[in-house]
């Protein structure tokens, strides 16, 4: 049995994910679905990290994922902090995907363009359900990496109305960078706070994406009533924090590990009934978006294979629509 292989260029992905927004969003609504209905297979992410080594590491995600189109395939994505300082990327990343019927590979792609624009999808996505202020016109960001870049552009889809955003990284070179680069693609008022405090003041919708190993935000008293945080760095905050804030997740058993901020919170306290539910189920209507409209809302979302699945498997039918790849005949 011969079965085609598809190989996927870093350009190429990005082509395909030009503009696709609001397409991008509704798979990762679909697949948080899915999954909540029990059509996946997710274990748990491995993590290969290096001795006397803190920062860097490499983390396998494999999963399966059904529904109309069946998917499997595993995301091997690096994290090396220091790669800023050489000018490169601090992720990078590959897919793999394999036909669920023969286990044979089908496609393989660059993946970190699909990892960061899977994890501002599900933010905004969140952002959609629980955030009280459909007409948000300021946002906070909190890390001036690729993944807020991201989120902001995602976030625009969703709240079109947003006209200012507040920024801080602890490196400054980094903020200013993020100020002219998001003023010019976007067109928006970008202005650099000089303290998360001023970011957590100013703004009511804030995302949070670091390269934090530890807990290091520890007041949240100055933050106006029904802020939303999309806390996609999961561990940013002090887990004293948690437990009186409303808690919405991804998937309970995987955020709920690694050391996040969730996890430190269960650890301390010796249960995990501060969180409330899974966004899927916001989404598909079981519970209540925002059931106390004063109180601080966080998103934590551990990053599931199954949206770079979905994500990775709808890339390659719009590679195949549009002739665009490699095509390997031969490859086993």
């Amino acid at each position: 049995m011969q079965q085609s292989l598809t190989l996927l260029k870093g350009h190429e992905v990005g082509r395909i994910l030009d503009g696709a927004e609001l397409a991008l969003i509704d798979l990762v609504q679909t697949a948080y679905e899915a999954h909540q209905a029990g059509l996946s297979a997710l274990p748990h992410s491995s993590f290969l990290r290096f001795p006397n080594d803190p920062l860097n590491r490499i983390i396998a995600l494999p999963a399966y994922l059904g529904g109309a189109q069946p998917s499997a395939g595993i995301k091997w994505i690096a994290s090396f902090p220091g790669n800023l300082s050489y000018g490169i990327q601090r992720a990078n990343a590959t897919i793999t995907l394999n036909d669920p019927q023969t286990g044979l590979p089908i496609a393989f792609m660059e993946g970190a363009q699909i990892s960061a624009k899977r994890t501002a999808a599900s933010a905004a996505l969140a952002a959609k359900y629980l955030h009280s202020n459909p007409q948000e016109t300021r946002v906070g960001l909190v890390g001036c990496g690729v993944i807020n870049h991201e989120t902001l552009r995602f976030l625009r889809a969703v709240f079109p109305s947003i006209r200012e955003v507040v920024i801080f990284d602890t490196q400054p070179a980094h903020a200013e960078h993020f100020q002219a680069a998001c003023s010019d693609q976007f067109g928006l008022n970008v202005q650099v706070a000089e303290t998360i405090e001023a970011v957590l003041r100013r703004t009511s919708l804030i995302a949070l994406a670091t390269t934090a190993i530890n807990p290091h935000i520890d007041d949240l008293s100055m933050c106006a009533a029904g802020t939303t945080i999309l806390h996609t760095s999961l561990r940013d905050l002090n887990p004293r924090l948690i437990e009186f804030c409303d808690n919405v997740v991804d998937d309970r058993e995987h955020v709920l590990r690694a050391n996040t901020s969730l996890d430190l919170a269960q650890q301390a306290l010796g249960h995990h009934n501060f969180v409330r539910c899974n966004l899927a189920e916001i989404t598909n209507g079981q519970v209540a978006a925002r059931p106390n409209p004063e109180q601080t809302t966080i998103f934590s979302p551990f990053g599931l294979g199954v949206l770079d699945l979905a994500l990775a498997q709808w890339v390659l039918g719009q590679a195949q629509e549009r002739n665009i790849g490699l095509t390997l005949n031969d490859f086993c």
